[in-house]
């Protein structure tokens, strides 16, 4: 089949992202002798740089890998918590039933940096000045931005110059959206600011903790407090000062869990645990493997019945995120056991539901009782929360990813986020803006994702991992919200079913459906809603139609930004997607 670009191979190393600079940067540091963590923190301060629209300092970043010495997947857990002033009964002082998607109400405790500098010291060798070198130059001397960056800003216009000043004088310089080369001076300012504090003491550890205190417990929590205190504009119309202080960020730290996984055939798919999203693509991979004899792939095209069965699925799994997904105790064992699955997959007719249904899995399911109301709701103007994809495809932005493999066996998938430059006001001191995922919260108290003090979102970021035959093989990712385990479970099946290779995987057409609750404000969701890439031929599209599906045409190249690499037979792999023209895999 045609493919983009081709599926790379070698035995050096391959990175691959969501933009080429970060993609070079990667390959930069392992030529210079560095192994796949240090590869990917460098990449990962760059796309800060690059890609200011979909992941900024002031974010989060999950994460999976495995090391050369160890193949037992381990999860980095670097995403903040609520404020401790972040009560039910706070949002409801104000005189609101959702969170806000914008401004500084939704605002988490800043992760990024924390997780970075942890994941550097425990398993990367290169210093902390020499992985961030690259983010600092191109954020002093200027990076060239990609024209998604000038849409957003253009989109948010309005108010940054009406309500977010500081935005304003950034992105809009000249009264014009930033474009070409772009500097922020007062970002490299921040970094190396970190690097004298963390150098302040002897030997490379050390000087990573440092920088994190500098961090959590210095110049940058105070300026984060101080600039909290003020109130601007948000997506409910209104201004609202945030709730972040010093104390929140002294108290947390990133660290490292145990993520969650099954057994599928020969593999076994790894995701972060049931506090974010990413169960349900082991859910929907469990349901798919009961129907492996109907799947099929022609020319790289999946049929109209492995879409309809993917889509059936994604409705089951999703509507099960909204019911038992959250910083709680997540019942998992249930959720994906062959027993559960089982039933759940004998919900799966010829017809498209129009129901969301989850399963009891510990005694009647919930679900928020908002949720009717939300149907077909439309974001209306002003601040954007969650840039994701729109009914249409429309690319408002979303997040970034990365995956790297070294010569040694080292392997990690990430999927950085948070700290958007149109979701919250620029913090002027330190050159970026807090991140928003508070919104994810859902007010309605006796949820597992219901709002309380210092308890994390149920985060849609997702990245994954897959060993085959108990070898690690596989690591993979996207941006795109709650799109992200229905375009990954995409890539899944055109890959593992359908016999392609990674690039082909990536360039085969995709699909989502928006049966369920949107994680990002203002929670709309529409229960028969299928979005697809036209390539999937007019007659597979007139064939979902008439099982029901509302059909949305998103056009030929409009759906999800994956990237991939792989080792087996003693070479690495790599491959990024064409679609949004940024993407790039690099390796030798």
């Amino acid at each position: 089949m045609f493919t983009t670009r081709p599926e790379l191979a070698g035995t050096f190393g391959m990175v691959a992202s969501t933009h080429w600079l970060a993609s070079a940067t990667g390959m930069a540091v392992l030529e210079d002798g560095g192994n796949a963590f240090d590869a990917a923190v460098a990449a990962g301060f760059v796309l800060q740089v690059a890609e200011p629209h979909l992941c900024g300092p002031a974010g989060q970043v999950p994460g999976l890998f495995v090391t050369a010495d160890d193949p037992t997947p381990r999860a980095l857990a670097s995403q903040g918590p609520s404020p401790a002033g972040a009560t039910p009964e706070h949002f409801a002082s104000l005189g609101l039933d959702l969170i806000p998607g914008s401004g500084l109400l939704p605002a988490t405790v800043p992760g990024a940096w924390d997780g970075w500098l942890l994941l550097l010291r425990d398993y990367g060798t290169k210093s902390l000045r020499e992985v961030l070198s690259y983010a600092i130059g191109y954020a002093r001397n200027g990076v060239p931005l990609v024209s998604r960056v000038g849409d957003t800003i253009r989109a948010v216009e309005r108010l940054f110059v009406e309500h977010w000043p500081t935005s304003a004088s950034l992105w809009l310089p000249d009264g014009k959206p930033a474009s070409g080369l772009h500097r922020n001076p007062a970002l490299a300012d921040t970094w190396e600011r970190l690097l004298r504090e963390a150098e302040s003491v002897s030997g490379r550890e050390a000087q990573i903790d440092a920088g994190r205190r500098a961090w959590s417990q210095g110049f940058v929590a105070e300026a984060i407090e101080k600039f909290s205190r003020q109130a601007f504009r948000d997506d409910s119309g209104r201004d609202h000062a945030g709730l972040l202080t010093g104390d929140d960020l002294a108290s947390w730290s990133a660290s490292y869990e145990e993520p969650a996984s099954v057994d599928v055939g020969d593999w076994r798919l790894v995701k972060m645990g049931g506090w974010t999203q990413g169960p349900a693509l082991l859910q929907q991979a469990l349901l798919m493997h009961g129907f492996r004899d109907e799947l099929s792939f022609v020319d790289g095209v999946a049929s109209e019945r492995t879409v309809h069965l993917a889509v059936e699925a994604a409705k089951l799994a999703f509507a099960d995120r909204e019911a038992w997904y959250g910083d709680t105790d997540v019942p998992l064992d249930v959720l994906l056991s062959a027993e559960y699955t089982d039933a759940r997959r004998a919900l799966i007719t010829d017809t498209a539901s129009a129901e969301l249904r989850p399963g009891d899995a510990r005694g009647p399911a919930r679900l928020p009782a908002i949720l009717d109301s939300l149907q077909g709701v439309q974001v209306e103007g002003g601040a954007t929360g969650e840039p994701t994809i729109g009914p249409q495809g429309q690319t408002r932005g979303d997040t970034v990813h990365l995956d790297v493999v070294d010569a040694a066996g080292n392997l990690v998938s990430l999927t950085p986020s948070g700290g958007w430059l149109q979701s919250s006001p620029t913090i002027p001191s330190l050159g970026f803006c807090l991140d928003s995922r508070g919104q994810m919260f859902w007010l309605e108290q006796g949820l597992p994702n219901s709002l309380a003090p210092r308890k994390r979102p149920r985060i849609t970021l997702s990245p994954s991992l897959a060993l085959r035959d108990g070898v690690p093989t596989l690591a993979f990712g996207t941006p795109g919200g709650d799109q992200q385990d229905q375009w990954q479970l995409c890539f899944w099946l055109a890959h593992v079913y359908g016999g392609l290779n990674l690039q082909e995987s990536i360039d085969s057409p995709a699909w989502h459906t928006t049966a369920f609750p949107s994680s990002f404000y203002p929670r709309s969701w529409n229960p028969r809603e299928l979005v697809v890439e036209s390539r999937l031929g007019a007659s597979t599209l007139d064939a979902l139609r008439a099982r029901g599906h509302q059909v949305l045409d998103a056009g030929d190249w409009a759906l999800g930004r994956l990237s991939a690499v792989s080792r087996s037979d003693g070479l690495l792999r790599a491959a990024a997607n064409a679609r949004g023209m940024q993407g790039y895999a690099a390796g030798r």
